[in-house]
């Protein structure tokens, strides 16, 4: 099994597999502290690899620091990562569990990304992304700040997440060149299709957050079990997943879990060819 058939696109400078994986679980409950297994965490991350993939997203906020360390102890061989991509975030504050307040001061976002690289090993970070454009804080000033990330060579590229298609331009007036945005969009929740059809015009990586939630689609005898009916031992995740990969070549879904055999079985997704029909059938169900 490999994750070669989802793919490639370029993120952080380099091409990566377009199923990649989403280090936030890999941390205790709420995202909050280590995991309930160090041991296992550690080897989600090394079984990712070994399975083909190239990209991963992490966040400061996962634990807060602990998906980043997990990720350095599990994958970092003295000198990088090799050809994985790992893409952090920065922007939100932690004060417990499930707690994610918004924080976009430009003094902020650099002890952000500098922890980031310290914490990671790098010497630049490939794919540094904002978590949240915080109401609070002028957004020229975050923008302006986001380019000096770049043009210091603190970060190669940079993106947004959770953003709409105006802030996206917005930020591109200013400067600021986006490499990739990373919004909520799955079977089940379709609301950023303006935003990805935007992306694909623009060439911008779009990396859909909560990627399996298919929602009621998922309901037994509904659309997503009548296609498996096609695929003998598939999940519903994986189709899902299968679904997300065709959609757009700009696609890049980041599957996240604590458990080498859900890992497993998420990635399997680059391995299921969907039908014109079943592909459509999906897109045309609600």
């Amino acid at each position: 099994m490999s994750v070669a058939d989802s793919g490639t696109i370029d993120l952080g400078g380099q091409k990566v597999a377009r199923l990649g994986f989403g280090a936030m679980r890999i941390t205790g409950d709420g995202i909050w502290g280590p995991p309930k297994d160090h041991d296992e965490a550690l080897r989600v991350l090394r079984r990712s690899v070994e399975l083909g993939v190239t990209f991963i997203d992490t966040a400061d906020s996962y634990g807060p620091y602990v998906s980043e360390d997990l990720i350095k102890e599990a994958l970092h061989d003295g000198s990088g990562y090799g050809d994985v991509v790992i893409a952090t975030k920065g922007g939100l504050t932690r004060s417990g569990p499930d707690v994610w307040p918004q924080l976009g001061r430009p003094e902020y976002l650099r002890q952000c990304i500098l922890m980031s690289m310290r914490r990671l090993g790098l010497e630049q970070i490939p794919l540094w992304q904002l978590h949240r454009i915080d109401a609070k804080t002028p957004r020229e000033d975050i923008f302006g700040e986001m380019k000096k990330f770049i043009d210091e060579g603190l970060a190669l590229q940079v993106g947004l997440s959770q953003v709409d298609v105006e802030e996206i331009k917005a930020a591109q007036a200013a400067g600021l060149p986006i490499a990739s945005v990373q919004n909520r969009y799955n079977l089940g929740d379709r609301s950023a299709e303006d935003v990805l059809e935007y992306c694909e015009q623009q060439g911008i990586a779009f990396i859909p957050w909560a990627p399996v939630n298919a929602g009621t689609l998922a309901r037994p005898g509904g659309p997503l079990e009548k296609v498996a009916a096609n695929h003998p031992g598939a999940t519903t995740s994986q189709l899902a997943l299968a679904w997300l990969l065709r959609r757009s070549p700009v696609m890049v879904p980041i599957p996240g879990t604590s458990s080498v055999k859900h890992l497993e079985e998420n990635l399997g997704g680059a391995d299921i060819q969907l039908t014109d029909e079943e592909f459509q059938a999906l897109a045309d169900a609600v």
